[in-house]
């Protein structure tokens, strides 16, 4: 008689409805509900079933329990910005104040007056909310917001200048972030780029020599991300508003960064303001809200009243409009512009641009020896000098004083990049991730935007003592 084949690890598994009805996946059912459990119970089943091994039964719930915090891990997430880059687009810009959260949680949590007039009892516009404070910081005749910088700039070319001609220098010609360039804009607009001067140097006569039967604007474009030094030259803003007011053209600055208020003031580089753009003549103004404003993303544009009208009735401009969080939270940052004298206090961005060096040296020192434990032997840690940037386009040569944790690993490839990768992929791991940067065979982790001391080293003070 033939003897049955040894059981294999396939056969030894158990059944889906055996699994769940083990009293340890009750709690978990409570917590996850029932389909959460059910995919992760077939999820690991199969996964053994692949490997063609059996698991004993604290084996299999230990993985049912992992793939479900997996699961309910939310995919947006709180992180340490640590790279030296206040403004970082993939770490999502301009922290929001107090102010700004409570505004999102107030609104979001039931019906709000969006469009709603409450003193007439009628329809109302959702611009109102932030119109009338973006008119008074900048001077503007009028104002409108939109969710970003491009969709500002493709609104008022499509409403402005669709079908005819847009003169750009070519020095100008940008491409910002995720690979979308300017002319790509234009072209969907509908519009017809000509650009003029060369990349280098472009003059007031090669924008008056372009104009002709089907431009329909002049349009001057902040430098996003780079600068032009040395042999250049470009049109001076006044200059170009006459020109374009002497072909009955719109002139229109696209600012990028946004400043609403003169950095220098705060002992950091200058940047042309919203309010000095329009004052050297520009009748339209695009400026973004989650970089050197401090807000949430939105494309932010003022200036005059009857073109400003033209844009809010164009098609494109619902498509593109704010939900009412992001309103909410840019009103209560248009308000904290209103008390100048405690700007640099109340609003996060400013006061981590304007962070003095020797405050986060001296945090580093105190950071120091807690990373030390808990790296033990695997790294050193020593505090250096490193300079900081701005990002997000603005002030992009500009560098701030700062200082950071180096984390350089130990053993004889400490400078590799494998061991590197698995150093800075061991910080992104801990409870609220820690992004640096890599630079000269160490982990970089420069201190500037790190405020949450406490939370910051409790975490690593819990693995150390694990």
């Amino acid at each position: 008689m033939a003897l049955s084949p040894a059981p294999t690890g396939r056969s030894r598994l158990p059944a889906v409805d055996r699994v769940l009805a083990w009293p340890a996946l009750a709690d978990l059912i409570a917590v996850h509900g029932r389909t959460g459990v059910l995919d992760a119970v077939r999820a690991e089943l199969a996964a053994w079933r692949a490997s063609d091994r059996a698991p004993d039964d604290p084996a299999l719930c230990d993985g049912i329990v992992l793939r479900l915090r997996a699961a309910a891990q939310p995919r947006l997430r709180r992180v340490f910005n640590l790279t030296g880059t206040v403004l970082h687009t993939n770490l999502g810009r301009a922290p929001l104040p107090p102010q700004a959260l409570e505004a999102i949680s107030d609104v979001g949590a039931g019906a709000c007056n969006l469009e709603y007039d409450l003193a007439g009892g009628r329809r109302g516009d959702r611009d109102d909310a932030v119109a009338g404070l973006l008119q008074r910081l900048t001077g503007a005749e009028a104002a409108t917001v939109v969710n970003n910088t491009a969709a500002a700039l493709l609104l008022a070319l499509a409403a402005l200048a669709r079908r005819r001609e847009v003169i750009v220098s070519r020095g100008e010609l940008i491409e910002i972030g995720g690979s979308f360039r300017l002319p790509d804009i234009m072209r969907e607009a509908g519009c017809r780029l000509r650009e003029v001067g060369t990349t280098n140097r472009t003059h007031l006569r090669d924008h008056a020599e372009a104009i002709g039967e089907r431009s329909a604007m002049l349009l001057k474009v902040h430098a996003s991300n780079y600068r032009i030094e040395g042999f250049s030259a470009a049109a001076a803003e006044a200059d170009l508003a006459t020109l374009a007011r002497q072909h009955g053209l719109p002139f229109v600055i696209d600012l990028g960064s946004g400043a609403l208020v003169d950095l220098a003031a705060y002992g950091l580089p200058h940047e042309p303001t919203a309010a000095q753009a329009l004052a050297s003549g520009a009748d339209l103004v695009l400026f973004s809200g989650d970089k050197l404003l401090g807000g949430p993303q939105a494309g932010i544009v003022v200036g005059r009243a009857d073109l400003v009208a033209r844009l809010k009735k164009h098609p494109l401009k619902r498509a593109l409009r704010c939900d009412k969080l992001t309103l909410a939270a840019l009103e209560a940052v248009l308000r904290l512009y209103a008390d100048p004298d405690r700007l640099a206090a109340q609003l996060p961005a400013l006061r981590l641009l304007a962070r003095p060096a020797v405050q986060i040296e001296a945090l580093a020192r105190r950071l120091a020896p807690l990373l030390a434990t808990w790296l033990g032997a695997t790294a050193q840690v020593d505090v250096v000098p490193v300079r900081s940037q701005i990002g997000s386009g603005a002030l992009p040569v500009e560098h701030l004083p700062s200082h950071a944790l180096r984390l350089t690993p130990a053993g004889p490839k400490r400078g590799s990049g494998r061991a590197l990768e698995a150093l800075a992929a061991r910080l992104r791991a801990l409870p609220v991730p820690v992004i640096g940067r890599i630079a000269d065979a160490s982990v970089l982790l420069d201190l500037r935007c790190l405020e949450d001391e406490a939370g910051f080293a409790a975490q690593f003070a819990a693995g150390a003592s694990a």
